[in-house]
Order: structure tokens, then C-alpha cells, then sequence
């Protein structure tokens, strides 16, 4: 084989062209992490808190009790389009902004742990949870849809009217038409079941009283805070209690079986924490010790004692999707988006 000869210097030229020049970039050039950040939050900002308007003079006003009228694509666009759908988001974002930053022990310590309205629905609850003892499971050898669970449908709706009058609503058309929305509040009797829309329709009843100015937005943290929990803790041990069925459910895919808002409102209390991370909820001793008074953290304990399968990744997919984010600040955006378009947004 020939050795290769080395070219005389004449042929060498004295500049010779950088070859990296004539090279195509590849992939884009990188940003700086504010700039990055800044150009997300601009392409994809949160949804805004609406104004919740002062509760309206009711005087004149014709109660009627709640029927179902969601029942086509059409009905549930003017619904969307309505101001009662901004009414409802309005009242949720409300009661999340009003606990950022804020513990359940914060809340228990503040004067609005102290209001009347409170304390009433605190017993209220109470009672829910005692008809709830009064109504143990009858032995069907089935492993869902224990059938106690429409006689303890039944006792609440008998209660429901001497509730509201604890509360305060003293009008018979008023106590038919709200009762309506705390009687939907327990799970359905007919399929044995519960889901978010139950939950939703906890926070109707609550937005209900709210517009009969028997809930001041001075009330909104323990509302959150309090009053919520409390739901939702009666509500696990209803599900326990009857081994009720999710309704609407999209299995391992879908946030919870039952719940929303535990995760909404928690993400809000989380969005400054200084040490907690999104990626911190899968530390058993922070969910251990942080628990009790945050509520995401809460909602994931107990979805960790209650499924079979070991880990987040397998039996619940999207939250340990979600762990992944930057901060809380953008999961607390996505929930607040995803209570727009996928709780309000879909055709019941």
C-alpha cells in the first residue's frame, strides 16, 4: 500500500474555512431556566380566580328543588356557557386561594374555627357519622354494594331538614330545594356508588348556604380546612363501612376513585412550602408526619392504605405523574384546569 504523501506547503491555504460553520445545528439552542419558566407560564397561565359576587337579595325569590337537566351535549354546553357554571368555579377557586400557604392546624387555632355556622355544620357531620354506626353492613357474602347502605341513605335524607334548620335555613321551599344537594352529597342508593360528583355536590350545598349569607367568606378556610375534611373523612368510612363503588371512575388512569378536591385544596396549602416537594409524597415519613395537616398528603396516605398493589406508579399512575412537576405552584394550575374541563367539563 502507498504511504500517503504530505502536501507541500503551496497547497495548504493560509485561512483555511472552519468546517464547523457549514455543520447544521442540531437541536435548539438551550434557554436559560427564568427564561424557560417565564415562556411556560406565558404560553400556559393558570385560570384566574373569577369574582364571587355578594349573595343576592332573595326576597322575591321562587325556590325550586333540583332536578337533573344535564342530559345531552347540548344542555351541558349551556351549562358551561351559564353563569352558574362561573358561580361554582368562582366559590371553588375561592375556598383554594383562601388556604394557600395555611395548615389544618392554622385553621383549628384562627377565630373562623370559632363561628357558629362552623360548629353547626361540625355536628351536622357528627350526626351523619352517627346514623352511620346505627347502620352496619348486612352480610350479602358480596365484596361491593352493601345494601345497608340505602337504609343509611335513608336515615340522612329523614335528618336532612332538621340539619338545615340547625343551620339556619328555616324556609320550607329553601330547605327542599339546598337539602337536595346534601341528600346527592352521600353516593347514589340505586347503584350503590360514590364519586366526584357526590363530592361536588358537597360543595353545592356549601356554595347554597353561602348565597343565603349563612357562609361569609370569612368562613372559606374552615370551610376548606375544617368542615371539608371532616366530609371527607365521614366519606371513607362510608365507603369502607358499604364497599361502595367509584362512580365515573377511569381506574388506575383517572386522579382517585372518589375524590377531587382534596388534592386541589392541598396542592394550595403546598404552593411556598420551603421543604415539602412535590416529589415528597413519596417519602412514608413525611406522608407520616405532614398528614394531618395537609391535605394532599393526606389523600395520599390513605390511597396507600387502601390499595393492594405497593406504590403510586401501579395503582395510581397519574399522581405519580404529577410528583414529577417543578413545584406546586404549576400542580395546583393543572388541578385548577382539570376541575374546569374534566369535572365540570364532561357530560355527567
Amino acid at each position: 500500500m502507498p504511504s500517503a504523501m504530505p502536501l507541500p506547503d503551496s497547497a495548504i491555504p493560509s485561512n483555511p474555512p472552519n468546517l464547523a460553520d457549514k455543520l447544521p445545528r442540531l437541536g435548539t439552542p438551550r434557554r436559560k431556566p427564568q427564561q424557560q419558566a417565564s415562556d411556560e407560564s406565558t404560553a400556559n397561565p393558570p385560570l384566574p380566580t373569577p369574582s364571587l359576587p355578594s349573595p343576592p337579595e332573595l326576597s322575591d325569590h321562587t325556590y325550586i328543588k333540583p332536578s337533573r337537566r344535564i342530559l345531552s351535549e347540548k344542555d351541558h354546553q349551556l351549562f358551561v356557557e351559564s353563569r352558574t357554571h362561573e358561580l361554582i368555579v368562582a366559590f371553588v377557586f375561592h375556598l383554594s386561594d383562601s388556604v394557600r400557604d395555611k395548615t389544618i392546624s392554622d385553621v383549628v387555632k384562627s377565630p373562623a374555627a370559632e363561628d357558629a355556622e362552623v360548629k353547626a355544620l361540625l355536628s351536622v357531620l357528627d350526626e351523619a357519622q352517627a346514623i352511620l354506626q346505627r347502620c352496619p353492613p348486612v352480610d350479602t357474602g358480596s365484596r361491593f354494594g352493601n345494601p345497608a347502605f340505602r337504609t343509611f341513605l335513608d336515615q340522612v335524607q329523614e335528618s336532612i331538614p332538621a340539619w338545615q334548620r340547625q343551620l339556619g335555613v328555616q324556609d320550607d321551599a329553601a330547605i327542599d330545594e339546598v337539602g337536595t344537594y346534601l341528600a346527592n352529597a352521600f353516593g347514589n342508593g340505586t347503584r350503590i356508588d360514590y364519586g366526584s360528583g357526590h363530592e361536588l355536590n358537597f360543595l353545592l350545598f356549601l356554595l347554597c348556604l353561602n348565597r343565603l349569607s349563612l357562609l361569609p367568606e370569612r368562613t372559606f378556610p374552615a370551610l376548606a380546612l375544617l368542615i371539608f375534611p371532616r366530609y371527607l373523612h365521614l366519606m371513607r368510612d362510608v365507603q369502607s363501612t358499604y364497599y361502595l363503588e367509584p362512580a365515573g371512575s377511569h381506574g388506575v388512569w383517572g386522579l382517585d376513585d372518589y375524590q377531587f378536591l382534596p388534592f386541589l385544596f392541598g396542592a394550595s396549602q403546598l404552593v411556598n412550602h420551603k421543604h415539602i416537594r412535590p416529589l415528597s409524597i413519596h417519602n412514608p415519613l413525611i406522608i407520616e408526619e405532614c398528614a394531618r395537616d395537609y391535605l394532599y398528603l393526606d389523600q395520599i396516605a390513605w390511597v396507600n392504605e387502601t390499595k393492594t398493589v405497593k406504590g403510586l406508579r401501579w395503582h395510581s399512575p397519574m399522581l405519580d405523574d404529577i410528583s414529577a412537576a417543578k413545584n406546586w405552584a404549576k400542580i395546583e394550575a393543572g388541578l385548577r384546569k382539570m376541575f374546569v374541563h374534566e369535572v365540570l367539563g364532561k357530560l355527567p
